[in-house]
């Protein structure tokens, strides 16, 4: 009898080790943390701690099942914090950064949940905002995601296999308004290649109603005192709140040479239909009819002197037409950073960012400079921040 149990609690212990074989959960994480100076926050120099500086803090949560016939199950779930204050990210979303569950084969994937539009996926990773030049280098106002600050929900995603070193990303976001099969909804395609030295992409999103399905997915984006996100947004764009429409066509790439990576990104983004959106706030400069226009152009020069240490430069140059006849808003703005490797998973960085505005902007008044991420703008057409961080991965 002994020797019998001994051989099923031995049989039993065996399947339990296959079945973890074939399953797993992963916890993962970053903590970003750094000392910034802004050199005007609404007309005053301010030296302050800020998290989330190169990336977004994070923790998350990965799993995978083998289903058999080369099938898995997967989710992620991936929550956004302060590591300053100690609260939630995203406007207060527990699982803010990502929260989706899917199957996975040869196929591809098919992914359902709150997630990435294909254009930040693919093609954040050649501004230089994310690599390495941090938040406050993203294109402003970051109006075409390129620095991936906006999720959408309700989405149903599917990523192919890579073919030859192409691959290919679609999403839509199904608006879940009642009577209104478009309201809210948002669809994105992209392409990606990745060859030898070279790695570029195209990808293009469309968002109806973008003021609640793109920039107001967030929780505190649905309270009283938020009523429009996009119109809190940031200046450069938020006097266009009441838009229809938001369609975004970018394209970028990088291309290695020895140690040094060369970056290119283009991006066009309309805000259509102006003035028919309805809602409190969303039309300041009563403007009806006609679309607005952000054209940018970003380059890049990234350099590596040692496996440890890498140093970057990038300018970005921004036009803006207005549907009313004024002088249009320019930005141009210049990124240096350095970062330096202490072991695998620690790094040491320190960038510095600056941004010039002319013009009128969209809320008809003289453009001041507002870098993304920042909270604060400007009093006036110039500003700057510098930021010395550490960085942990886990």
């Amino acid at each position: 009898m002994k020797t019998r149990n001994l051989i099923m609690m031995t049989g039993l212990g065996m399947v339990a080790l296959q079945v973890h074989a074939q399953s797993s959960v992963t916890l993962y994480g970053l903590i970003d943390e750094g000392l910034l100076y802004n050199t005007n926050s609404s007309g005053k120099q301010v030296v302050s701690l800020a998290n989330s500086n190169l990336v977004g803090n994070r923790w998350g949560l990965k799993g995978n099942e083998d289903l058999g016939g080369g099938l898995s199950a997967i989710f992620v779930l991936e929550n956004g914090f302060n590591v300053t204050t100690g609260t939630l990210g995203q406007g207060g979303a527990e699982f803010g950064r990502q929260a989706y569950v899917g199957i996975a084969g040869n196929f591809g994937k098919i992914t359902l949940g709150r997630q990435y539009d294909p254009l930040a996926e693919y093609l954040s990773i050649y501004s230089a905002a994310a690599p390495w030049a941090s938040v406050y280098a993203a294109h402003p106002a970051d109006l075409d995601n390129l620095n991936a600050t906006k999720r959408t929900n309700n989405a149903i995603k599917f990523r192919s296999p890579d073919w030859m070193g192409f691959s290919l990303s679609a999403m839509y976001g199904v608006g879940g308004m009642a009577g209104n099969v478009t309201g809210n909804s948002v669809w994105s395609v992209a392409v990606n290649y990745i060859g030898g030295p070279l790695s570029a992409g195209v990808a293009m999103v469309v968002a109806r109603d973008p003021n609640y399905s793109y920039w107001g997915t967030n929780p505190s984006a649905n309270s009283a005192a938020s009523t429009s996100a996009l119109n809190m947004a940031s200046p450069i764009i938020s006097g266009y709140a009441s838009a229809r429409t938001q369609q975004i066509v970018a394209g970028g790439g990088t291309y290695k040479i020895g140690n040094a990576m060369l970056g290119l990104v283009v991006s066009d983004t309309r805000l259509q239909d102006i003035g028919s959106e309805s809602g409190h706030g969303l039309n300041p400069r009563g403007i009806h009819g006609g679309e607005a226009v952000f054209d940018t152009a970003e380059f890049s020069f990234l350099y590596r002197f040692t496996p440890a240490l890498q140093a970057g430069i990038a300018y970005q140059f921004t036009t803006t037409k207005s549907p009313v006849d004024q002088p249009n808003a320019r930005y141009n703005q210049l990124t240096i950073g350095t970062d330096y490797l202490l072991s695998k998973r620690t790094d040491l960085y320190a960038v510095a960012t600056y941004q010039r505005a002319s013009g009128v902007d969209s809320t008809g008044k003289a453009a001041v400079a507002a870098l993304a991420s920042l909270g604060s703008v400007s009093s006036v057409g110039k500003q700057a921040v510098a930021v010395l961080g550490i960085r942990h991965r886990f």
